[in-house]
Parts: C-alpha cells; sequence; structure tokens
C-alpha cells in the first residue's frame, strides 16, 4: 500500500475580522488576506505568514513559529483561519 504525499503547507484567503491578525512587521492587518500555514523542517512547529490580497509583501504573524501537534497542521490552520475570521488581532498562538 502507498501512503499519500504529505501535505507540509496550506494556503488560504480569508476575510479578517475586527481587529484583524497581528503582525510582527506591520501591526494589525485588516481586510481580505491571504493565510500561509508552512510546517518547519522540525516537523513541530509552523511558520505563518499573511499578506494582503494582491499584494506581494508577507508579514509574519505574531507567535510564529508557533508549536502544533504531529499531524495536526491542517487542524491546526483550519482554526487559524476562524480566528483571523473573528478577529481581535490574531496571533499564531
Amino acid at each position: 500500500m502507498n501512503n499519500p504525499p504529505s501535505v507540509n503547507s496550506y494556503v488560504d484567503r480569508v476575510t479578517a475580522g475586527p481587529g484583524g491578525a497581528m503582525t510582527d512587521e506591520a501591526g494589525v492587518v485588516t481586510g481580505d488576506l491571504i493565510v500561509a500555514t508552512i510546517l518547519r523542517a522540525d516537523g513541530i512547529s509552523v511558520r505563518v505568514a499573511v499578506q494582503h490580497s494582491g499584494s506581494e509583501t508577507w508579514y509574519t504573524l505574531s507567535g510564529s513559529p508557533a508549536p502544533v501537534p504531529s499531524g495536526r497542521l491542517a487542524a491546526y490552520h483550519r482554526d487559524l483561519l476562524g480566528r483571523i475570521r473573528r478577529g481581535g488581532g490574531t496571533r499564531a498562538t
């Protein structure tokens, strides 16, 4: 039996809720965002980057890198998108 290829990153669009998402470089970002969640080489932490839709500039989501339980990358990414939709200065942790 063949194992499916492992997924090491997820990228999605999301509209940030009131208070947006907190970044290290630009403070709070709001509006339509692209979120990239990338598993780091250690396999137990992720780097999270965000950018405004249509922009080329990526910002580090505050709290990144963040720990992620083994095999839970997809669940972490889905949860993060939900937190950004709610806003409140979302951080990676």
